[in-house]
């Protein structure tokens, strides 16, 4: 059997433990609650490694090592940065929010979590939340269809535009048919082969690269690293935890666990998963410019983790580990579908019967729409994963992050201070990330963050003054 069957079959059975999972999950899919919330029903184990694998998607395995590959300095603080956030989010947000969300009315969505809390009756904040959900998980997934575009045309030596397609086939159909339980038992099962390959290849390439020594990537790499220590390459790398206070996919996680109380072991799990895929990560990028023969061009740098793959293991077990990045891919890519499909159907037309049919028909239809505009971004084949997840990741910690904690946490935040909050945190975002030079290198999410919690707080003191 030849070394390309061996890899094939690999994906096939992959493939086929994905069908038969979305197979189970529309069978117990009943209702419009089913679909986007999986009935509050999941259990600790598969809540921390859904929310794990939805987190990180391909952007773990190509994106990170890619950004280990030509600067490990700045690769570090951006993890040190998830991690924090992880913590953040799991510690302060997770069980308040599962609480809240179900106080105000079983809220399904974010943007209906903050139309109850905030007993807005014109709707605005939960329309603008939406749009704000859409128009930015459209670029996240579109990283998504990058991201497997890239592993099917480097891997089969697919067209890429060929491959993006064939990628998004496949995970708008489960997406489409199972709703929230089938991309959340997917996604546990992709966080368990995520974990698998991270930590084979990298022990593979640590042996095979034996005493690191400079990597001899190119000019590129270590100017990098030596630019990488500078305060404003810190500070933006580490503000990458504040993205995890506003991410829809990962926060509805927190949402649909059965019991509360089991959020505390939940956390233990989902950042012991977190801690050792991105060391994994990090070292197979650093290791790929000391393993690998030929340097990776520029653009080709997020195929670090790819290349190693091929060389590093047999090509069965090579199989399973490219069949780990589609399933890191599919499983952030799913998440952000079913979210941005409700978002649509759910908190801006508002259908909110729980009829099988009719219903959950438009939101299977709203998965296909927004998979085909997502894909339209992603056929241009010099686009970076890394920069879409970046946009994508500012805009929703800059929008909803401030507004997400302050409903938690603060009682005299209104309708209108959340609503500006959110407008000045999206705005910021959007506008900083077309200048460029001096203090515009900052990464976006910081300022976006900072500007949209002091409008809320501004609003709350003036308020509170009158």
């Amino acid at each position: 059997m030849s070394d390309e069957t061996l890899t094939v079959l690999a994906f096939l059975v992959y493939l086929i433990a994905i069908a038969s999972l979305g197979v189970a999950a529309y069978r117990r899919t009943h209702g419009v609650s089913g679909f986007i919330l999986g009935d509050r029903k999941l259990s600790y184990w598969v809540t921390a490694l859904s929310a794990g694998a939805s987190d990180m998607s391909g952007w773990l395995l190509l994106g990170l090592p890619g950004l280990a590959y030509v600067s490990l300095f700045e690769s570090i603080w951006v993890a040190i940065g998830l991690l924090a956030g992880t913590y953040l989010n799991w510690r302060f947000v997770a069980r308040p929010l599962r609480e809240n969300s179900e106080r105000y009315g079983n809220a399904l969505t974010i943007p209906e979590y903050f139309e109850l809390r905030f007993n807005d009756e014109t709707h605005v904040l939960r329309t603008l939340s939406a749009l704000c959900i859409l128009a930015f998980f459209v670029f996240y997934t579109a990283a998504g269809f990058v991201a497997g575009g890239k592993l099917f045309a480097a891997s089969f030596g697919l067209p890429y535009g060929s491959a993006v397609i064939l990628g998004a086939i496949v995970i708008v159909t489960y997406t489409s048919f199972g709703g929230f339980l089938a991309v959340a038992w997917t996604d546990a099962l992709q966080a368990a082969m995520m974990f698998f390959a991270l930590s084979a290849v990298a022990i593979l390439a640590l042996a095979y690269a034996g005493e690191p020594s400079v990597p001899r990537g190119s000019a590129i790499s270590v100017s990098a690293h030596s630019q990488s220590l500078s305060f404003g390459v810190v500070v933006s790398s580490l503000a990458w935890g504040l993205g995890y206070l506003g991410q829809p996919h990962i926060l509805n996680r927190f949402m649909a666990i059965r019991d509360a109380q089991a959020l505390g072991a939940a956390r233990k799990l989902a950042l012991g998963w977190t801690v050792v895929c991105l060391a994994a990560a990090i070292v197979i990028g650093y290791c790929a410019s000391t393993v690998l023969e030929v340097p990776l061009a520029p653009n080709d740098n997020e195929q670090a983790f790819i290349r190693l793959i091929h060389v590093l293991l047999h090509p069965a077990v090579a199989g399973v580990c490219l069949a780990a990045i589609l399933a890191a891919i599919m499983s952030t890519a799913d998440s952000q579908l079913l979210v941005a499909a409700a978002a649509l159907t759910h908190d801006l037309f508002r259908r909110s019967s729980n009829k099988r049919d009719g219903v959950l028909g438009h939101h299977r239809v709203a998965v296909v729409l927004i998979c085909i505009i997502a894909v339209n971004l992603a056929l241009d084949p010099t686009t970076q994963v890394f920069d879409l997840v970046a946009y994508a990741w500012a805009g929703f910690g800059a929008a909803l992050g401030p507004s997400i904690v302050m409903s938690l946490y603060s009682t005299k935040t209104s309708r209108w201070s959340a609503l500006t909050g959110m407008l000045v945190g999206t705005v910021v975002v959007v506008s900083w990330e077309l200048l460029e030079g001096g203090l515009f290198d900052l990464y976006a999410l910081l300022p976006g963050f900072i500007s949209g919690l002091a409008a809320i707080l501004l609003v709350n003191t003036v308020v509170e003054a009158r």
